[in-house]
Protein backbone atom coordinates (compact mmCIF):
# COMPACT_ATOMS: atom_id res chain seq x y z
CA UNK A 1 0.00 0.00 0.00
CA UNK A 2 1.32 3.45 -0.99
CA UNK A 3 2.26 5.39 2.16
CA UNK A 4 0.09 8.29 0.93
CA UNK A 5 -3.05 6.18 1.15
CA UNK A 6 -4.91 4.41 3.92
CA UNK A 7 -7.46 1.67 3.72
CA UNK A 8 -10.85 2.30 5.25
CA UNK A 9 -9.86 0.09 8.17
CA UNK A 10 -6.64 2.02 8.79
CA UNK A 11 -8.45 5.36 8.70
CA UNK A 12 -11.16 4.10 11.04
CA UNK A 13 -8.51 2.94 13.53
CA UNK A 14 -6.56 6.22 13.39
CA UNK A 15 -9.70 8.34 13.92
CA UNK A 16 -11.32 6.02 16.49
CA UNK A 17 -14.42 5.36 14.45
CA UNK A 18 -15.83 2.34 12.62
CA UNK A 19 -15.61 1.08 9.06
CA UNK A 20 -19.40 1.07 8.93
CA UNK A 21 -19.48 4.79 9.83
CA UNK A 22 -17.02 5.64 7.06
CA UNK A 23 -19.02 3.58 4.59
CA UNK A 24 -22.13 5.49 5.64
CA UNK A 25 -20.35 8.85 5.19
CA UNK A 26 -19.36 7.71 1.72
CA UNK A 27 -22.96 6.83 0.86
CA UNK A 28 -24.14 10.22 2.15
CA UNK A 29 -21.52 12.06 0.12
CA UNK A 30 -19.85 13.44 3.24
CA UNK A 31 -16.48 11.76 2.83
CA UNK A 32 -15.70 10.11 -0.47
CA UNK A 33 -12.47 8.08 -0.67
CA UNK A 34 -9.82 9.75 -2.81
CA UNK A 35 -9.44 6.61 -4.90
CA UNK A 36 -10.15 2.88 -5.06
CA UNK A 37 -7.68 0.06 -5.38
CA UNK A 38 -7.76 -2.35 -8.29
CA UNK A 39 -9.69 -4.69 -6.02
CA UNK A 40 -12.31 -2.01 -5.32
CA UNK A 41 -11.17 -1.09 -1.82
CA UNK A 42 -11.72 2.47 -0.62
CA UNK A 43 -8.46 4.39 -0.22
CA UNK A 44 -8.11 7.60 1.77
CA UNK A 45 -5.45 10.32 1.98
CA UNK A 46 -4.33 12.38 4.96
CA UNK A 47 -6.36 15.23 3.51
CA UNK A 48 -9.41 12.95 3.82
CA UNK A 49 -8.36 12.34 7.42
CA UNK A 50 -8.44 16.08 8.14
CA UNK A 51 -11.84 16.29 6.44
CA UNK A 52 -13.06 13.46 8.67
CA UNK A 53 -11.83 15.37 11.71
CA UNK A 54 -13.93 18.32 10.57
CA UNK A 55 -16.99 16.07 10.26
CA UNK A 56 -16.42 14.52 13.68
CA UNK A 57 -15.99 17.94 15.31
CA UNK A 58 -19.21 19.29 13.83
CA UNK A 59 -21.08 16.10 14.71
CA UNK A 60 -19.90 16.35 18.33
CA UNK A 61 -21.42 19.84 18.44
CA UNK A 62 -24.85 18.48 17.56
CA UNK A 63 -25.01 19.27 13.86
CA UNK A 64 -26.98 16.88 11.67
CA UNK A 65 -25.24 15.15 8.78
CA UNK A 66 -27.14 17.32 6.30
CA UNK A 67 -26.01 20.46 8.14
CA UNK A 68 -22.44 19.17 8.20
CA UNK A 69 -22.53 18.45 4.48
CA UNK A 70 -23.53 22.06 3.79
CA UNK A 71 -20.71 23.39 6.00
CA UNK A 72 -17.83 21.33 4.67
CA UNK A 73 -15.26 23.41 2.82
CA UNK A 74 -12.47 22.69 0.38
CA UNK A 75 -9.11 22.09 2.07
CA UNK A 76 -6.61 22.79 -0.67
CA UNK A 77 -4.51 25.59 0.87
CA UNK A 78 -3.11 26.35 4.33
CA UNK A 79 -5.41 29.37 4.47
CA UNK A 80 -8.48 27.23 3.79
CA UNK A 81 -7.45 24.70 6.43
CA UNK A 82 -6.79 27.47 8.97
CA UNK A 83 -10.15 29.08 8.20
CA UNK A 84 -11.98 25.80 8.82
CA UNK A 85 -10.10 25.24 12.07
CA UNK A 86 -10.95 28.77 13.20
CA UNK A 87 -14.62 28.09 12.52
CA UNK A 88 -14.46 24.84 14.47
CA UNK A 89 -12.74 26.58 17.38
CA UNK A 90 -15.43 29.28 17.48
CA UNK A 91 -18.21 26.70 17.43
CA UNK A 92 -16.56 24.70 20.20
CA UNK A 93 -16.09 27.83 22.33
CA UNK A 94 -19.78 28.66 21.93
CA UNK A 95 -20.72 25.10 22.83
CA UNK A 96 -18.51 25.26 25.93
CA UNK A 97 -20.26 28.50 26.90
CA UNK A 98 -23.67 26.87 26.50
CA UNK A 99 -22.69 23.74 28.41
CA UNK A 100 -21.13 25.83 31.19
CA UNK A 101 -24.45 27.67 31.54
CA UNK A 102 -26.38 24.38 31.61
CA UNK A 103 -23.99 22.97 34.21
CA UNK A 104 -24.33 26.07 36.38
CA UNK A 105 -28.13 25.89 36.12
CA UNK A 106 -28.05 22.26 37.23
CA UNK A 107 -25.82 23.11 40.20
CA UNK A 108 -28.09 26.02 41.16
CA UNK A 109 -31.22 23.87 40.92
CA UNK A 110 -29.55 21.15 43.01
CA UNK A 111 -28.70 23.70 45.69
CA UNK A 112 -32.30 24.95 45.78
CA UNK A 113 -33.65 21.39 45.98
CA UNK A 114 -31.43 20.66 48.98
CA UNK A 115 -32.35 23.92 50.73
CA UNK A 116 -36.09 23.40 50.20
CA UNK A 117 -35.87 20.05 52.06
CA UNK A 118 -39.09 18.85 50.42
CA UNK A 119 -40.10 17.59 47.01
CA UNK A 120 -42.02 20.27 45.08
CA UNK A 121 -41.86 19.74 41.33
CA UNK A 122 -43.96 22.82 40.58
CA UNK A 123 -41.37 24.98 42.30
CA UNK A 124 -38.57 23.07 40.58
CA UNK A 125 -40.22 23.91 37.25
CA UNK A 126 -40.54 27.57 38.23
CA UNK A 127 -36.86 27.67 39.19
CA UNK A 128 -35.87 26.07 35.87
CA UNK A 129 -37.89 28.66 33.93
CA UNK A 130 -36.21 31.50 35.84
CA UNK A 131 -32.77 29.99 35.27
CA UNK A 132 -33.52 29.83 31.55
CA UNK A 133 -34.52 33.51 31.73
CA UNK A 134 -31.11 34.26 33.29
CA UNK A 135 -32.96 35.67 36.27
CA UNK A 136 -30.36 35.81 39.04
CA UNK A 137 -33.15 36.00 41.62
CA UNK A 138 -34.45 32.48 40.90
CA UNK A 139 -33.61 31.49 44.50
CA UNK A 140 -36.43 33.69 45.88
CA UNK A 141 -38.96 31.09 44.74
CA UNK A 142 -38.12 28.70 47.58
CA UNK A 143 -39.29 31.28 50.13
CA UNK A 144 -42.74 31.78 48.59
CA UNK A 145 -45.71 29.73 49.77
CA UNK A 146 -48.04 27.93 47.35
CA UNK A 147 -50.59 30.76 47.38
CA UNK A 148 -47.99 33.30 46.29
CA UNK A 149 -46.58 30.96 43.63
CA UNK A 150 -50.07 30.30 42.23
CA UNK A 151 -50.65 34.06 42.12
CA UNK A 152 -47.42 34.56 40.16
CA UNK A 153 -48.22 31.74 37.75
CA UNK A 154 -51.69 33.12 37.17
CA UNK A 155 -50.77 36.76 36.57
CA UNK A 156 -47.31 36.64 35.02
CA UNK A 157 -45.85 34.75 32.10
CA UNK A 158 -42.16 34.53 31.28
CA UNK A 159 -42.12 37.76 29.29
CA UNK A 160 -44.26 39.90 31.61
CA UNK A 161 -42.51 38.48 34.67
CA UNK A 162 -39.08 39.41 33.33
CA UNK A 163 -40.32 42.87 32.36
CA UNK A 164 -41.68 43.43 35.88
CA UNK A 165 -38.44 42.24 37.48
CA UNK A 166 -36.41 44.59 35.28
CA UNK A 167 -38.58 47.59 36.19
CA UNK A 168 -38.46 46.74 39.88
CA UNK A 169 -34.67 46.41 39.84
CA UNK A 170 -34.30 49.72 38.01
CA UNK A 171 -36.53 51.43 40.60
CA UNK A 172 -34.59 49.87 43.46
CA UNK A 173 -31.32 51.10 41.97
CA UNK A 174 -32.67 54.67 41.74
CA UNK A 175 -33.63 54.49 45.42
CA UNK A 176 -30.21 53.17 46.43
CA UNK A 177 -28.50 55.86 44.36
CA UNK A 178 -30.30 58.56 46.39
CA UNK A 179 -29.35 56.81 49.62
CA UNK A 180 -25.69 56.68 48.59
CA UNK A 181 -25.87 60.42 47.78
CA UNK A 182 -27.04 61.05 51.34
CA UNK A 183 -30.44 62.37 50.32
CA UNK A 184 -32.84 62.74 53.27
CA UNK A 185 -35.43 59.89 53.35
CA UNK A 186 -38.23 62.48 53.37
CA UNK A 187 -36.89 64.42 50.41
CA UNK A 188 -39.48 64.86 47.65
CA UNK A 189 -37.40 62.72 45.29
CA UNK A 190 -37.44 59.83 47.74
CA UNK A 191 -41.17 60.31 48.35
CA UNK A 192 -41.81 60.15 44.60
CA UNK A 193 -39.87 56.89 44.33
CA UNK A 194 -41.66 55.54 47.41
CA UNK A 195 -44.98 56.11 45.66
CA UNK A 196 -43.70 54.31 42.56
CA UNK A 197 -42.47 51.50 44.80
CA UNK A 198 -45.90 51.05 46.37
CA UNK A 199 -47.61 51.20 42.97
CA UNK A 200 -45.41 48.32 41.87
CA UNK A 201 -46.34 46.37 45.01
CA UNK A 202 -50.01 46.91 44.12
CA UNK A 203 -49.31 45.89 40.53
CA UNK A 204 -47.71 42.67 41.75
CA UNK A 205 -50.39 41.78 44.29
CA UNK A 206 -53.30 42.83 42.03
CA UNK A 207 -54.92 44.21 45.19
CA UNK A 208 -54.47 41.05 47.28
CA UNK A 209 -52.74 42.52 50.33
CA UNK A 210 -52.64 39.10 52.00
CA UNK A 211 -49.52 38.53 49.88
CA UNK A 212 -47.60 41.29 51.64
CA UNK A 213 -46.15 39.14 54.45
CA UNK A 214 -44.49 36.94 51.83
CA UNK A 215 -43.04 39.97 50.05
CA UNK A 216 -41.77 41.58 53.23
CA UNK A 217 -39.96 38.54 54.59
CA UNK A 218 -36.67 39.65 53.02
CA UNK A 219 -36.08 41.63 56.18
CA UNK A 220 -35.70 38.38 58.08
CA UNK A 221 -33.53 36.49 55.59
CA UNK A 222 -29.95 35.70 56.37
CA UNK A 223 -29.39 34.96 52.70
CA UNK A 224 -26.15 36.12 51.12
CA UNK A 225 -27.78 36.84 47.76
CA UNK A 226 -27.52 40.45 46.66
CA UNK A 227 -31.28 40.81 46.26
CA UNK A 228 -31.92 40.18 49.95
CA UNK A 229 -29.28 42.69 50.99
CA UNK A 230 -30.46 45.22 48.45
CA UNK A 231 -34.13 44.87 49.36
CA UNK A 232 -33.40 45.28 53.08
CA UNK A 233 -31.57 48.53 52.31
CA UNK A 234 -34.39 49.76 50.08
CA UNK A 235 -37.10 48.91 52.65
CA UNK A 236 -35.24 50.60 55.51
CA UNK A 237 -34.50 53.75 53.50
CA UNK A 238 -38.06 54.05 52.16
CA UNK A 239 -39.81 53.46 55.48
CA UNK A 240 -40.23 57.16 56.45
CA UNK A 241 -41.38 58.15 52.95
CA UNK A 242 -43.74 55.18 52.70
CA UNK A 243 -45.20 55.98 56.13
CA UNK A 244 -45.90 59.53 55.01
CA UNK A 245 -47.40 58.29 51.74
CA UNK A 246 -49.70 55.83 53.54
CA UNK A 247 -50.82 58.56 55.91
CA UNK A 248 -51.68 61.00 53.14
CA UNK A 249 -53.35 58.28 51.05
CA UNK A 250 -55.34 56.99 54.01
CA UNK A 251 -53.88 53.51 53.67
CA UNK A 252 -54.09 51.43 56.84
CA UNK A 253 -52.95 47.90 57.61
CA UNK A 254 -54.21 45.38 60.14
CA UNK A 255 -55.92 46.95 63.13
CA UNK A 256 -54.61 50.44 62.46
Amino acid sequence: MDKEYMTIGQLAKKMKTTVRTLQFYDQKGLLKPSMQSEGGRRLYTYQDMVQLHQIQSLKSLGFSLDEIKNQLEVLDTPQQVAHVLNQQASLIQEKIKQLTKVLQDIENLKEEVIQMQSVDFKKYADIIVNLQMNNDNYWVIKYFDEKTMDHIRQHFNQESGQEFINRFQQLSQKILDLQEQGVDPLDKRVRALAEQFWKMVEEFTKGDMSLLPQLMQFEHLNDNHNLAKQQNKVNAYLQPALGLYFEKAGIKFGDE
